[in-house]
């Protein structure tokens, strides 16, 4: 094998072997709202909720898989473990919705 074709060959395998780096993806809560009311996220992304209100918020799943309470003026997160469209809500405040659609 020639040089060229050798460092070719190493930098398939380097591409190839590089894994996705995991996002996280912000979504602030402010005035009672969830604003980023929907994302798209993959499996491995981390979630991170940042509370601008004076009062607690959750961020629960319809299907009970997660909770996460946030409290005032700080942040809550939640690293995705699987794929599928997950509608969440906060517990104290009903209103509020959100949706995350969780590609692998």
């Amino acid at each position: 094998m020639t040089p060229g074709r050798i460092l070719t060959a190493i930098a398939l395998c380097w591409s190839m072997a590089a894994p996705a780096q995991a996002e996280v993806i912000t979504i602030t809560i402010d005035k009672l709202v969830f604003q980023l009311a929907e994302v798209e996220a993959k499996v491995g992304d981390t979630i991170v909720w940042d509370n601008k209100d004076v009062m607690a918020h959750t961020a629960t799943a319809s299907d009970k898989s997660w909770d996460v309470t946030i409290a005032p003026g700080k942040s809550g997160r939640l690293t995705l473990t699987r794929a599928g469209s997950v509608e969440y809500f906060c517990r104290f405040h009903p209103n509020m919705k959100g949706r995350i659609v969780v590609t692998p």
